[in-house]
């Protein structure tokens, strides 16, 4: 069989907030005009990016990471992504070099376009600079020589007077080249508030937006002369993950309160037998019908806190759920939901879902950021006692008494990615498991299974109870 080829990019820049974001999307969205039907990778744990890239493509964005996902499965996760596309398209993460530490490559947008094989298109922040830029350029391209880059765009320019400035100064680094000027007035980017960006569940992909996107790139960025610059790379040769006839069927709260999924976690599980089936605690007055697992991901329950709270007969579904041992697993906003109530930052309380006895607060600044290493201290519906399963915690809310549930047992043991014991518990109720750490399933693929294999267990247990004369 012939070896897939495709041809890709890396997109990194100097320093976080140097705009690698919009030109991504201005990127995905002028190739995806183009007629090229392009794949989209977002480095890093973050949610909010993938799914606007997705919005754009009308293919799931993915995650690579390098700390929670080893090498062979980043570069399995991009072959499986990219092997219906023909270009490639990588958003980095931070500083192109920035990683866990200033001593070492690992967790950096360099060291992930390595393993990829992928060039580097280099974005800097050009304001305030002239012949500075060529010089920092420079010293980019030459820092490490393995890391290809296949061009330079500036950006937040000036006048036409500026961006021929730093044309006249990139002379000087004919090792790569100036590929693009975005001026600093350019309005194409979306809008942000307390995580990051607004999602793509908030419908900011307009088609207004995709036209000033498009506009974007077409008028300052050279796309022709990248594309044809850029060489084809064989992609991995991956084992298909046949999906299995469903066996199961589990509910994932989808809506514009939860919307933050790894991609990769929800195909493992239908790699494992289980038939996704979204639904809405926003709109839905009650669960799916058959189901026999429920999965509920992060995203902004406090924003619509006051609709979660009047939709009690779905409070009331979920509660029944978990009575009847049900496997639920729910992860940061979803946890927070599952709790007995939530809080605003204007001291309002709503009540949430009552599954568990806490009390969640929203606060004004960040309460958890960070890479979490999770070893399970007791048998779980992910799976056994001493599984271990890697994630990222990052949210603006906490537990205003962690010992208000006396129901409830923490069966996490949690580290930082130095090894430091940190406090993110586990809270498990029932066949109920919530947290604040988003895992990542493909970091042990066991979990994928082990959920399956709960909610089969699960079924037989109801079917056997309906046959009981």
């Amino acid at each position: 069989m012939d070896t897939k080829k495709i041809k890709g990019i890396v997109l990194a820049a100097s320093a976080s907030g140097s705009g690698k974001t919009t030109i991504t999307l201005g990127l995905l969205a002028a190739l995806t005009r183009k007629g090229i039907d392009t794949s989209a990778f977002k480095i890093g744990p973050d949610f909010i990016d993938p799914g606007l890239h997705g919005e754009i493509t009308g293919q799931p964005g993915r995650n690579l990471d390098g700390w929670m996902l080893d090498r062979d499965t980043n570069l399995e996760i991009f072959s499986r992504g990219a092997a219906g596309a023909g270009m490639a398209v990588v958003e980095g993460v931070m500083g192109l070099y920035d990683g866990f530490s200033g001593a070492s490559e690992a967790g950096s947008t360099a060291q992930m376009a390595k393993w990829l094989g992928l060039p580097v298109l280099l974005v800097v922040d050009a304001g305030r600079m002239a012949r500075s830029f060529a010089a920092l350029v420079k010293g980019f391209v030459e820092f490490d020589p393995k890391v290809r880059f296949c061009g330079v765009v500036a950006n937040n320019t000036g006048s036409p007077a500026h961006i021929r400035y730093l044309a006249e100064a990139m002379a000087d680094v004919p090792e790569i080249a100036l590929l693009g000027a975005i001026p600093k007035d350019a309005a194409a980017g979306i809008p942000e508030r307390h995580l990051g960006l607004f999602t793509a569940e908030d419908k900011v992909i307009s088609e207004q937006r995709i036209h000033a996107l498009v506009d974007l790139v077409s008028k300052h960025i050279d796309l022709d002369g990248l594309i044809t610059g850029l060489d084809e790379i064989p992609l991995k040769q991956t084992t298909d993950h046949l999906r299995p006839e469903p066996a199961v069927r589990v509910a994932v709260a989808r809506d514009p309160a939860f919307c933050f999924y790894y991609q990769d976690n929800l195909e493992l599980l239908e790699e494992n037998g289980c038939e996704i089936v979204f639904f809405s605690p926003l709109n839905d007055a009650d669960l799916p019908k058959h189901i026999h697992g429920i999965y509920l991901g992060g995203g902004y329950p406090e924003l619509y806190a006051k609709t979660l709270s009047e939709n009690l007969s779905m409070c009331r579904a979920l509660q029944a759920a978990v009575r009847s041992d049900m496997p639920v697993y729910a992860e940061c906003g979803g946890f927070m939901y599952l709790c007995k109530s939530l809080e605003n930052q204007n001291g309002r309380i709503f009540e949430m879902a009552g599954v568990f006895g806490f009390h969640t607060v929203m606060a004004k600044q960040l309460c958890a950021l960070g890479y979490r290493q999770i070893r399970f201290l007791e048998n779980t519906h992910l799976g056994p006692a001493d599984t271990v399963v890697r994630g990222h915690e990052f949210h603006y809310s906490f537990i205003r008494d962690p010992k208000s549930d006396q129901a409830s047992r923490d069966v996490y043991e949690t580290a930082d990615r130095a090894g430091k014991n940190r406090t993110a518990p586990g809270w498990m109720t029932n066949q109920c498991l919530g947290s604040y750490v988003h895992l990542h399933f493909r970091s042990q693929p066991q979990t994928g299974r082990n959920f399956a294999t709960a909610c089969a267990a699960f079924q037989n247990k109801r079917k056997n109870l309906h046959e009981t004369p």
